[in-house]
């Protein structure tokens, strides 16, 4: 009786599959975002706080200890801000890149949809960074570049796929033929030998 519950509750169940690069290909450009934003913002509040404090040094150790524990914080809060900001913006610009590949799926333009995902984040990569037009244009030609590479490494995964399957269906054919060829041998082999021994 339980089992016949068991095949119900498995009936009833809601499953969501989630393809692997709506979360994959942002989560590795917050990473990015993350590690970027650490190193650069940590070190622009750096000097900052060297550059907004030079003309008041320390003169005790006890001074020193404060500056440098005050200047630590300063550093820590710049990264983590930077990081933040910088990890929001990638994973948005790679958010946007997922949503246009999915969209020129959807259209029935499958053969184009890494070119078409290249151009669209190109130029949300320069809105997001309110880049000037020229600076847009230039990362819009290297999304375009960037899904061409792309494009073309699919295709080539998909020929070379093809022709495993192709080598794969030869090799299983002559495999047979092999196996049907060494039957026909032994059976003429056997039937030589009913007729020696019948002499």
């Amino acid at each position: 009786m339980s089992s016949a519950a068991d095949v119900d509750d498995e009936l009833n169940a809601i499953r969501i599959d989630i393809p692997r690069r709506y979360y994959l290909l942002p989560g590795a450009a917050v990473l990015t975002g993350i590690t970027i934003g650490l190193f650069r913002g940590s070190r622009a509040a750096s000097l900052r706080f060297l550059a907004e404090n030079a003309h008041r040094t320390p003169r005790t150790v006890r001074g020193w200890y404060l500056y440098n524990k005050s200047k630590n914080y300063r550093v820590l809060l710049g990264g983590l801000k930077a990081a933040g900001a910088d990890a929001t913006k990638l994973g948005l610009t790679a958010a946007g890149w997922v949503a246009v590949e999915e969209g020129c799926t959807h259209l029935g333009l499958d053969d184009v949809r890494e070119v078409a995902a290249g151009l669209g984040t190109g130029m949300l990569f320069g809105a997001m960074y309110r880049m000037p037009m020229s600076a847009v244009r230039r990362t819009t030609v290297l999304g375009f570049l960037i899904g061409g590479v792309l494009r073309a490494l699919r295709w080539s995964k998909e020929y070379l796929e093809e022709q495993v399957h192709t080598r794969a269906r030869e090799l299983a054919l002559d495999a047979a033929a092999a196996e049907g060829r060494a039957e026909v041998v032994d059976g003429r082999r056997d039937g030589e030998a009913e007729r020696g021994s019948g002499r």
